[in-house]
């Protein structure tokens, strides 16, 4: 009988979510946590009064972890690991997601800049052939990609997110959004870049 993915309580998965994107607006968080933005806000206010999240006021403002939310993350997102019987297959994604992790580094610089005559210049899209062929092989990753969201998300609910803003990011890129590749907030880039940092932080393993 398979076993039913863990759910993550939503101030966890707020407190988590912080600790993954970094200093990031209300308008990020939600996005990031999949919660509506009154629901992700008033998570991060309890979360607030408890002192584990801080928020900057102002233009530029947003909300960020504190020292004690950082450990209270670390200590919460542990015990939930463990609570969910997931450390192995966790473990069993990371690997595999380290695999891909260079392909998708070296993808994401092909597409900032590109050789000519045999000298590194800014990509600035005007060859169609070239964007689609790093979007093709991009996609070619992502569907190897799926193979690692799906050994996580049968685990811990939370990792459904990445696969949907994944799916998301590459659908606007193929579509002809070039921030959605490497640049943008909410680029393939980025979000992956988050999925490493919690695979890291739900493992305990320290970024070099």
């Amino acid at each position: 009988m398979p076993i039913s993915p863990h759910s993550t309580s939503p101030d966890l998965l707020v407190l988590h979510t912080l600790r993954c994107i970094g200093f990031a607006d209300l308008a990020r968080v939600s996005r990031a946590a999949g919660l509506p933005e009154s629901d992700a806000e008033s998570e991060l206010i309890d979360l607030a009064v408890a002192g584990l999240v801080t928020r900057i006021p102002g233009d530029f403002g947003g909300w960020g972890l504190t020292e004690a939310g950082r450990a209270a993350d670390a200590e919460r997102i542990s015990g939930e690991l463990d609570t969910a019987g997931a450390r192995a297959a966790v473990t069993g994604a990371y690997e595999a997601f380290l695999v891909l992790n260079p392909e998708l580094l070296d993808l994401c610089t092909a597409w900032q800049l590109r050789s000519a005559d045999g000298v590194a210049v800014p990509n600035d899209h005007t060859d169609p052939v070239y964007d689609s062929r790093v979007i093709d092989l991009l996609t070619d990753l992502d569907r190897r990609a799926d193979a690692v969201c799906a050994e996580l998300s049968a685990v811990l609910l939370r990792f459904r997110r990445y696969r949907i803003r994944l799916t998301d990011a590459l659908t606007r890129a193929r579509a002809g959004a070039a921030d959605y590749v490497a640049d943008g907030l909410d680029s393939y880039h980025a979000v992956w870049f988050q999925l490493h940092e919690d695979l890291l932080a739900t493992l305990g393993i320290p970024r070099h």
